[in-house]
């Protein structure tokens, strides 16, 4: 009789289809999208991809938060350094080619316009790459951060592309080339300049003829450096934070909307050129991971070389140029973060599942010390780790 009492109970267990798991998933997920609005983050856009395309998209909150216009997947946000590999891999298809290599140095390929670069004529390209060469960033220069980001910003200037680098001209060099882990901007400035230099052809041009266009891929831009849908971008945020007040100061065209959130809107990316500044769909970007994760656009040895890890701190290592992270949600996850005036950004997949994700918001939080939220805090948080990698394995 027992047994028979479990043999009915069985068969009226109902197991759910793996549309109804991904239904579940995606709702959860999506709520911690309204969760992250509801806790301060303007406006988020992400996207869930597998070998087979993209398996899952959600939007939340404002692209504007004065006239309420939502967040819509085909908005173009900012997705900060994450440029940089973008850059890397055009780098490693012209070493690949036998057009440049590897062990040279930036000033070996780029003569008397990197004179005064503090480790220019030490720090090989490799090194560059993986922000091991010693060299100085001009972002953390207290004189660039008010030019360029705060009260100082000319909003209506389109940045020269080595406009920065005067900034760093005749500071010490941080370390001997090897030596250790810094990330710098310059590197990947200097890195755009060594692209152009080899292939005799604008930066943007590269990045569009090696990468996008292969891939079929037409939401992501450099910009200031190509025509960028107007339309398509939302309003850009920054947290103006006591933090950021005492170290960019807020710029007079910037209105705050809210407590501590300044409407950076105006502004452009030009500045952050081959270091940071992309702008892109979600599902444009995960897509591009895709097909980065699975050698699409770089010979196995190049990829092996990618994922050459160096430490770069408490859990962390770097590639050239990805970053291999311990997540709190028990899994590794292979990918880059970004952060620019008004804007955040998360792409990563994980070891060993076919789970690749990407997360944009519009809003930024450089020099801003800790805020209420970023793409990068929402994408690398343990819950929606796990709920990405539940959308993803159940289609």
């Amino acid at each position: 009789m027992h047994r028979t009492l479990w043999t009915i109970l069985a068969s009226l267990v109902v197991v759910p289809s793996a549309s109804a798991q991904q239904a579940g998933a995606g709702a959860a997920l999506q709520a911690l999208l309204e969760k992250a609005v509801a806790e301060g983050i303007p406006g988020i856009s992400a996207a869930v991809a597998t070998r087979n395309g993209v398996v899952w998209t959600g939007v939340a909150g404002s692209a504007d938060l004065q006239t309420g216009t939502l967040v819509r997947p085909d908005m173009l946000f900012g997705v900060g350094s994450i440029t940089k590999t973008f850059v890397a891999v055009v780098i490693l298809q012209l070493a690949q080619e036998g057009r440049l290599d590897l062990n040279a140095t930036a000033a070996s390929v780029l003569g008397s316009a990197v004179a005064g670069i503090p480790n220019a004529d030490k720090a090989t390209i490799a090194q560059l790459l993986n922000h091991t060469g010693g060299v100085p960033s001009w972002e953390d220069d207290p004189e660039w951060i008010r030019d360029g980001r705060g009260d100082r910003l000319d909003v209506n200037r389109i940045w020269a592309k080595t406009a920065t680098l005067p900034y760093i001209k005749g500071h010490a060099p941080l370390a001997a080339p090897g030596e250790l882990y810094s990330y710098a901007n310059t590197n990947f400035t200097l890195l755009g300049m060594v692209i152009e230099k080899v292939t005799g052809n604008e930066a943007v041009n590269e990045i569009h003829r090696r990468i996008l266009m292969p891939l079929g891929l037409k939401d992501i831009h450099l910009e200031g450096f190509e025509p960028v849908p107007q339309d398509r971008l939302p309003h850009r945020y920054h947290w103006a934070t006591p933090d950021f007040r005492n170290g960019a100061g807020v710029n007079a065209t910037f209105r705050e909307v809210r407590p501590n959130l300044i409407d950076a809107t105006g502004s452009n990316l030009s500045v952050e050129w081959t270091a940071g500044g992309i702008v892109a769909t979600a599902r444009d970007l995960a897509l591009y991971a895709v097909a980065l994760r699975d050698g699409r656009l770089l010979s196995p040895e190049s990829m092996k070389f990618m994922t050459d890890w160096f430490p770069a701190g408490p859990g962390a290592q770097v590639g050239h140029n990805l970053f291999r992270r311990s997540s709190p949600a028990g899994v590794t996850v292979i990918g880059h973060n970004g952060d620019v005036l008004g804007f955040t950004g998360s792409f990563y997949w994980m070891e060993g599942a076919d789970v690749v994700v990407a997360v944009v918001c519009n809003v930024g939080a450089m020099h801003s010390g800790t805020v209420p939220g970023t793409a990068y805090t929402v994408a690398g948080s343990p819950e929606f780790v796990e709920l990405v990698r539940r959308v993803a394995e159940s289609r």
